[in-house]
């Protein structure tokens, strides 16, 4: 394996072992909640009832 493809999939791999500890701070912070309420906020300005 070149050294090339060896640092892309270090990369990936980091990548992807990193995702979950950020969505996990994420939760920590209750931040999903903000997200769910300025999805509903959009969603109501759309169809005209916010």
């Amino acid at each position: 394996m070149k050294t090339r493809e060896k640092t892309i999939l270090a990369l990936r791999f980091g990548a992807l072992g990193l995702a979950p500890v950020l969505i996990g701070i994420g939760f920590f912070r209750q931040e999903h909640l903000d997200v769910l309420q300025k999805a509903v906020r959009i969603c109501l300005e759309c169809i005209g009832i916010g």
